[in-house]
């Protein structure tokens, strides 16, 4: 995947810059738009017209790449976070957040993230992996989504093999910590984590004798 922004921490302050690689090179042939300055006339009222939509494709395509690197910028500042210390730092993040305080539309937000990509140190990802609703805690505060898949994924790395974890002992583990998941809700997250169910990794967690014996 070709990111079409680069993040990188400079003098201790992460920065997002546009990939120029992916940014197309478009601009006026300056030979032609001269030649049409000397010879404005009805004649050449179609030139004209060319002309003028050479000028707005040019600008379009600068305002695209503008607004995703603001867009970028925006997310980069409530999210940095994340590329200290991965996953469970992630903050619940909204479309609408974005939208307002850059004075955009949140569809015009939801467009320039939609297939547009990141590239931190920590890897590629797309822009609206870093959006992730609000779930409450037993404490009165709020956390990610992400952050919660990121608890789950820890603790699924760090369950005993032969005894894995199942989707409803994770929800209980997640409740002593203040998080109210249902099982349902790891159950997807887990299958979004591409993790296997509790009675697979079981299966393969048995020796080979186990296996022969079984």
């Amino acid at each position: 995947i070709a990111p079409d922004v680069i993040v990188r921490k400079i003098r201790g302050r992460w920065t997002a810059t546009l990939n120029r690689a992916v940014v197309p090179r478009v601009k006026l042939n300056q030979e032609y738009a001269a030649l049409f300055k000397e010879h404005r006339d009805a004649q050449h009222g179609e030139l004209a017209q060319h002309l003028q939509e050479a000028r707005w494709t040019v600008k379009n395509v600068q305002q695209r790449f503008s607004t995703i690197l603001t867009v970028a910028d925006a997310i980069l500042k409530r999210q940095h976070h994340f590329l200290e210390f991965g996953p469970m730092a992630m903050k619940p993040l909204g479309l609408r957040e974005i939208a307002e305080e850059l004075g955009l539309h949140e569809s015009t937000v939801s467009r320039v993230t939609n297939n547009k990509f990141m590239a931190t140190p920590v890897g590629v990802f797309e822009l609206k992996y870093f959006f992730s609703r609000e779930m409450a805690t037993a404490s009165g505060g709020a956390c990610s989504a992400t952050a919660i898949r990121g608890v789950i994924k820890g603790m699924i790395e760090a369950e005993n093999a032969n005894d894995p974890l199942s989707d409803a002992h994770i929800a209980r583990l997640l409740a002593r910590q203040g998080l109210q998941v249902a099982r349902r809700t790891v159950t997807k997250y887990r299958q979004l984590l591409k993790v296997a169910s509790v009675e697979r990794r079981r299966r393969f967690s048995k020796p080979a004798g186990a296996l022969a014996l079984a």
